[in-house]
């Protein structure tokens, strides 16, 4: 009764706080229940004991691995993600961290598929408290082909080949044999102090893509099961992240490449004007597809020059910026004014299936005056630097996109003094992720770099290394610089012919003794015959008689004929008895080619040359 009485007399429940003691045991929670017969009489207590500091860690723990999520992968950039890795490991879960993966990951390839087999790693990422740092990990950015070294016991062989993690927990000489690669990395661990290791697969999608380990040192607890379970848990959603970027990387590569395949292989010789290009990607896949340049060489040396940007991104923008580029360069060869090119690129535009809308900005330089005819299409203005440095933008009258079906387009025709630079780009060199910068300020602020540079540093492309918020580029940009050279330096000659009769032996006289001046006597029986046929078919067709007449010399020889007539020549088929109709059929054999285009006061007409030797 006595004891029955006592029992009755203790609490339902009975709480109690245990300490800690200075080995740091956990806290515990001692409950008391007491246990009731049927009858309600009182048979004895029960006692349980919570370990309340492990429940509290796991809770710790579980926030940890979900912060993960917020912590890597915050970019698509691979290098950046193994990073984060490895700091958001240090020094939580350990006192340093180094993260490898497979160097056909980082080409874009899916990695190692079946177990076996070592391949070959480049380290990506290492990270260490302080008392860490004289480790020798695997160099940053080092290939690391670890089937050459001679340790064929290495743990993280083990982890590599059979996908298997690694702990050890207290650390004895033999495991760091198995451990370190090499003998100085074995030291500099005994030095440390490192007394843990443990070594985790990195796999997505049943994929090997790399690996992580992990060391304790000094005077932090060893590692155990517990923290390689977390290891785990942490790698796969690291995978995760990694593949992400891995796939991320190869569409941005094939994008790019497509891209590049796309735009001129090198500049062409243009007599006059040096042309230096650039290219710059953006750095999302998402703002590469749609920018474009060319260059083209003309008759005469003249000189077209084509930036164009497709309002769009991705391998659809590509596709689109090739076609309009083909057609464009076509036009331009045919020797078409700038502004009734943008007129057929119109035309062309809204022929295509994807609707999709483009600005371009053409320009021909003539040497002869060193000018620029301009036409645009609704690009932004090209900026021209004066030589003494001075920046300023060329009016052109902008006129609607391409494939707007809004047309004509009107050309501007612009001095180009020796010494100044023609500079043409794409938006996505002013363009910036700053909402409130509106084109006045981006082009304000082109403008203002600009003027700081030299034209050494203008014809490097210096422009497309201008300051970029972010990870990167915002969107991918074409610049292209002109810079027109002096006119003593161009083997050219302009001259007016004078009306009627007259002309054609004018003409003869002329270029022989220019051919004679540049050392080329060769070329003068057939140059002379074939600027008679020229000067012959302007006085016939060509309305008030022949304008001009130009010679060039460079890779080749050019003469070129002006008139202000209407018609373009072409050749015709002349019967035995007829006594005209064969000049551009002696032209057509005598020289490598020749052609004709529409000016805006009539056409010229012209035929080219190779020379001896050139």
């Amino acid at each position: 009764m006595n004891g029955g009485s006592r029992a009755r007399r203790l609490p339902s429940r009975l709480t109690t706080q245990g300490t800690a003691s200075s080995q740091g045991a956990a806290a515990r929670r001692l409950r008391l229940r007491r246990a009731t017969s049927g009858a309600g009489g009182v048979r004895g207590a029960q006692a349980s004991a919570v370990d309340e500091f492990t429940a509290q860690s796991r809770l710790s723990w579980l926030r940890w691995l979900n912060s993960a999520g917020t912590r890597i992968g915050t970019s698509l950039d691979l290098e950046r993600t193994a990073q984060e890795l490895a700091e958001f490991c240090v020094p939580r879960l350990a006192d340093g961290a180094a993260v490898d993966l497979l160097e056909s990951v980082l080409h874009g390839e899916e990695g190692q598929r079946e177990a076996g087999g070592i391949p070959i790693m480049r380290a990506m990422a290492v990270h260490a408290i302080d008392a860490l740092t004289s480790l020798e990990p695997s160099p940053v950015g080092e290939i690391v082909d670890r089937s050459i070294y001679h340790r064929a016991t290495l743990l993280l062989n083990r982890v590599l080949e059979r996908r298997e993690s690694v702990l050890i927990s207290r650390m004895t000489e033999k495991d760091l044999a198995r451990i370190a690669p090499t003998e100085s990395a074995a030291e500099k661990m005994r030095e440390t102090g490192v007394h843990s290791y443990m070594a985790v697969p990195l796999i997505a999608r049943g994929v090997l893509l790399g690996t992580a380990d992990f060391v304790r040192a000094g005077g932090s607890p060893p590692l155990t099961p517990t923290d390689l379970t977390l290891a785990e848990q942490l790698a796969s959603k690291a995978a995760v992240f990694i593949d992400n970027a891995r796939l991320y990387g190869r569409e941005r590569e094939h994008v790019l490449s497509l891209q590049r395949s796309l735009l001129p292989r090198a500049t062409p010789h243009t007599p006059g004007l040096r042309v230096h290009t650039g290219y710059a990607p953006a750095f999302d896949a998402r703002g590469v597809g749609g920018d474009w340049y060319d260059v083209v060489a003309l008759p005469s040396g003249r000189t077209a020059l084509v930036v164009g940007d497709v309002m769009g991104h991705g391998l659809p923008a590509a596709a689109t910026m090739g076609r309009l580029r083909a057609v464009a360069r076509t036009l331009m060869t045919l020797d078409i004014a700038p502004e009734r090119v943008l007129a057929r690129l119109d035309l062309a535009t809204r022929d295509l299936e994807d609707d999709q809308v483009a600005t371009c900005l053409c320009a021909v330089y003539d040497p002869a005056d060193a000018s620029y005819t301009l036409a645009s299409a609704g690009h932004p203005p090209p900026l021209l630097v004066a030589p003494d440095g001075t920046p300023s933008y060329v009016p052109v009258p902008t006129g609607a996109p391409l494939g707007a079906g809004v047309i004509p387009y009107d050309p501007l025709r612009l001095p180009g003094p020796v010494g100044s630079r023609l500079v043409l780009y794409t938006d996505g060199l002013v363009k910036t992720r700053i909402p409130t910068d509106d084109v006045d300020i981006q082009l304000d602020r082109l403008r203002k770099q600009a003027a700081g540079m030299a034209p050494e540093r203008l014809d490097d492309c210096e422009l497309l290394a201008s300051a970029v918020e972010g990870e990167g580029r915002f969107d991918e940009a074409v610049l292209l610089v002109a810079a027109g050279t002096r006119a003593e330096d161009i083997a050219l000659q302009v001259w007016d012919l004078p009306a009627g009769g007259p002309a054609a032996s004018t003409a003869r006289k002329l270029v022989r003794e220019q051919l004679q001046l540049w050392g080329l006597t060769e070329l003068a029986d057939v140059t002379e015959l074939v600027v008679s046929e020229l000067v012959g078919n302007a006085l016939r067709y060509g309305g008030g008689g022949p304008g001009q007449l130009r010679l060039l010399r460079d890779e080749r020889l050019v003469v070129e004929v002006s008139d202000t007539g209407p018609d373009l020549p072409r050749i015709q088929h002349a019967d035995v008895c007829d006594e005209g109709g064969r000049g551009l059929q002696l032209i057509n054999m005598l020289c490598r080619r020749w052609g004709s285009c529409r000016t805006a006061t009539g056409k010229v007409v012209w035929a080219e040359q190779n020379i001896p030797g050139s």
